[in-house]
């Protein structure tokens, strides 16, 4: 199955939708955005690398940013940060250049590395536009914390990479569907910046209706 030019989401939606679904559909659903520190500084981030025309050459490195990508197959479209396109016989041919090349993306991201994978299912959905894109197969990626101020080379594992295909098709079913999500108590809620509007601990306290009845039959037959 193909996604349609119109049935293309933001790719960077889906670092959303893997560390929670109720932020994600506050973002994609109902077309909200709330700024807090966080999202500020990251936004000043990305910032500094969403310059098209940047193109530098390294030794045998090429490095581009803010890199158009697209996958109708994920139904996802976006840009990359920074791809650097590393000489490699493996790799693919560039215009105006000589040799072949292995394009590596790098996402920036603005705090430390995480415990979970929702920042490297994001730089893996990328790496899978690039490959459709140019028809080359990306072994790695990288990430950049801007916190730590280190790079973390990062194996697209199958795994991985099926992780990323189911995420985009409940995605897209849930777009389709106009779908919400209950707020659900995790770590880092507290950094969120729609966590006024979630309110995930009093969500979290609500009894559901099997705990009502059993708590009001057993105050009855108490009576």
């Amino acid at each position: 199955m193909l996604y349609t030019q119109d049935e293309l989401l933001m790719l960077s939606n889906i670092q959303h939708f893997s560390f929670c679904k109720r932020q994600w559909a506050f973002i994609v659903i109902e077309n909200q955005w709330i700024d807090n520190k966080l999202t500020v500084e990251g936004q000043n981030l990305h910032r500094k690398a969403d310059d098209e025309t940047f193109i530098e050459m390294r030794n045998d490195v090429i490095v581009t940013r803010a890199v158009p990508i697209v996958s109708y197959e994920l139904g996802l479209s976006g840009k990359c940060d920074v791809v650097e396109f590393h000489k490699n016989e493996n790799g693919i041919n560039l215009p105006g250049r000589s040799g072949k090349y292995i394009p590596i993306p790098i996402e920036y991201k603005h705090g430390s590395k995480k415990v979970n994978d929702i920042d490297i299912v994001q730089l893996c959905a990328q790496c899978m536009c690039l490959e459709e894109m140019l028809h080359v197969n990306i072994p790695t990626g990288h990430m950049f914390y801007h916190k730590t101020r280190r790079r973390e080379e990062v194996q697209l594992t199958e795994e991985l990479r099926n992780k990323v295909r189911s995420l985009c098709l409940e995605m897209h079913e849930a777009f389709r569907a106009g779908r919400s999500y209950p707020a659900e108590r995790k770590n880092g809620c507290k950094n969120c910046s729609f966590y006024d509007m979630c309110l995930p601990e009093s969500f979290s306290k609500r009894k559901n209706v099997q705990e009502y009845i059993n708590e009001n039959l057993k105050m009855i037959n108490e009576v």
